[in-house]
């Protein structure tokens, strides 16, 4: 089964997501438990808030999509393929995949993508060059996320790195509501613009 945008589209409406397992297939998975930033609110501590005040970076939206999925591949860590790289370019192209850019003197330290429906955004992956960068993209995408009109981030599975930063985790029941009603909402992020039954 190829892995096309119309899998993929369909598939995040159901609450499910791609990974690639150790023998390199792509699988879908659906978690009984979802870990969220409810109504896209990034806890800001006040070492990172000490440092968004300072400033010194650039902050832009889809402005460099290939190279922040392609930053957030680790040695060791095969969850994210080839595959899965270029169906989420696809999805960049149709206009539901996004990005969010840290830029210093022209540099790109640090990222997150993922996908939209409807006011539903699904954070893929994050990283960063200059520490704390990745943190900063995650802030600025939830700022982003609010002024168009999102009311959930989903970051699918909770670790102490997004915990510290605000994210929760709820039941499979409760997170089916959030998420329908999230995708019921119109923003100009969460609309396929060139969906094709191809891609």
């Amino acid at each position: 089964m190829s892995l096309t945008t119309d899998l993929l589209w369909n598939a995040y409406r159901e609450g499910a997501f791609p990974m690639t397992d150790d023998d390199g297939v792509v699988q879908f998975y659906l978690p009984p438990v979802r870990a969220i930033f409810p109504g896209c609110q990034v806890k800001v501590s006040r070492s990172l808030g000490k440092l968004i005040r300072r400033g010194g970076f650039d902050v832009t939206f889809d402005q460099a999509f290939e190279d922040v999925i392609r930053g957030c591949f680790r040695p060791g860590d095969n969850w994210l393929s080839e595959e899965i790289v270029e169906v989420f370019l696809r999805a960049f192209d149709e206009g539901w995949a996004h990005s969010c850019e840290v830029w210093i003197e022209g540099d790109l330290v640090g990222g997150v993508y993922g996908l939209a429906l409807g006011g539903y955004f699904s954070a893929e992956s994050m990283f960063y060059r200059v520490t704390d960068m990745s943190k900063v993209a995650l802030v600025g995408l939830s700022l982003k996320l609010k002024e168009l009109g999102f009311v959930t981030l989903d970051a699918q599975i909770l670790n102490p790195h997004t915990e510290s930063l605000g994210c929760i985790e709820v039941s499979w029941d409760e997170y089916v509501q959030i998420r329908q009603e999230s995708m019921s909402l119109l923003t100009d992020w969460g609309v396929r613009q060139a969906a094709s039954s191809s891609s």
